[in-house]
């Protein structure tokens, strides 16, 4: 199954210019999802990240993953309506540079879950080479 940023946008609360997310690419509700960020150079964080050489924040590849993994969360239907609140991040590695031009494909399996809140593993890679991975918690809560 395949969703379009009109799609996410259905499931995920996330809005410019914190949408890191262009396309789910495939996805089992409440077990894993596939996605893409097209980096563009007109994102608003190189302006600052660095206007000498553009980087993507690490942090940002990180929400990047952690939206990928609220699709597969979310999309459980007794989870929509909700968000998806990050508990914490474990072993993230960073490995190459993700620059403008870069397609950043990540992947993210929820590998465990305790009522609210659970554990995925997500990686992210750019043309097959690993840009980030890294464990992340979270909890789900009724939005406010």
């Amino acid at each position: 199954m395949q969703l379009n940023s009109n799609e996410i946008a259905k499931i995920l609360p996330h809005r410019f210019p914190f949408a890191l997310v262009d396309r789910i690419t495939d996805y089992e509700p409440g077990e894993w999802a596939k996605g893409i960020k097209c980096v563009s150079v007109n994102e608003q964080f190189f302006c600052g990240h660095f206007p000498q050489e553009h980087v993507m924040p690490g942090v940002l590849i990180l929400e990047a993953m952690a939206q990928v993994g609220g699709v597969a969360l979310l999309s459980l239907p007794e989870n929509r309506g909700k968000i998806a609140l990050f508990g914490g991040v474990k072993h993230a590695r960073f490995k190459r540079k993700v620059i403008p031009g870069d397609v950043l494909e990540m992947e993210c399996e929820l590998k465990q879950r305790r009522g609210p809140v659970g554990i995925g593993t997500c990686r992210a890679t750019v043309n097959g080479e690993e840009a980030c991975t890294a464990e992340l918690s979270f909890a789900v809560v009724d939005e406010a």
